[in-house]
């Protein structure tokens, strides 16, 4: 791989914040920043952002020119997903360079180099890893995913591959003071997790029907849920960090950050 013009500083290493990442894994974030895109894609203090979302009108040159500069930190090239909001896993593998796009809204890997990732701009990404080294997953959770089920669906495509126990790393998402919802919302979450979502709505001052939902909250019950107790991350606001991170609600026109994992 060539040498990437991503510095350190414009990414987030996710191994910093989860102490009990295996050895054998690699894991990677990025940010707004480090890139080449500009405009609404720029890294919001008048430089080049690192969009890698190929679906939001941005140059399509600048978003291959990013792309290129963070396969040079990783070890094969992302396994780029039609992320649709929904629980579907594909094997990361099975994503080839040229080859056709698979759908779905998570994607494990078994096999050394293949990088399961995932693109977001508010919405939830989770990876995980297995103790034992053998499964790495990352899982795409927007509001409608989260409460569909794909966390769950990701642990169990993972224990379905040989993972044993299992520990996951919130990356950025839309934060608990401006992830404003609905009562929609609110009811898919009491249908999906009955008795436990109480403290994970604030009714929002002055907006009759709507809400504050805290999504790393509800990640955490959902994973619970599954057996998944050893859980990182969860800090950062997507929304309100402008200088760091594309945010869809914030911006409407916007570019997207990636959350990667892969076995060494």
């Amino acid at each position: 791989m060539p040498e990437s013009d991503l510095q350190d500083a414009d990414l987030i290493h996710p191994a910093t914040q989860w102490p009990d990442l295996p050895d054998a894994f690699g894991a990677l974030a990025t940010t707004r920043r480090g890139g080449v895109s500009m405009g609404p894609f720029g890294d919001g203090r008048d430089g080049g952002g690192l969009n890698l979302g190929r679906h939001v009108n941005d140059d399509p040159e600048a978003v291959q020119a990013n792309r290129m500069r963070l396969c040079a930190r990783l070890p094969g090239p992302p396994a780029w997903i039609a992320q649709v909001h929904g629980p579907d896993v594909v094997d990361a593998a099975a994503v080839q360079p040229g080859g056709p796009v698979l759908t779905g809204d998570a994607s494990i890997a078994t096999v050394p180099g293949v990088v399961c990732a995932i693109l977001t701009a508010d919405c939830l990404p989770v990876l995980f890893a297995d103790l034992g080294g053998k499964v790495a997953g990352a899982a795409h959770a927007g509001w409608r995913g989260l409460a569909g089920g794909v966390l769950g669906q990701t642990v169990a495509a993972m224990r379905a591959a040989g993972a044993g126990e299992i520990t996951a790393w919130l990356g950025p998402a839309i934060g608990r003071d401006a992830f404003e919802v609905g009562g929609d919302v609110l009811a898919a979450f009491e249908a999906a997790l009955p008795g436990q979502v109480d403290d994970a709505f604030r009714p929002y001052a002055g907006r009759p029907g709507k809400y504050l939902a805290d999504m790393y909250l509800l990640a955490r019950r959902m994973l619970a849920r599954d057996g998944i107790t050893r859980v990182h991350g969860g800090d950062r606001c997507t929304a309100t960090e402008t200088d760091w991170f594309y945010s869809y609600r914030r911006d409407g026109v916007t570019g997207r950050q990636a959350s990667l994992i892969w076995l060494k």
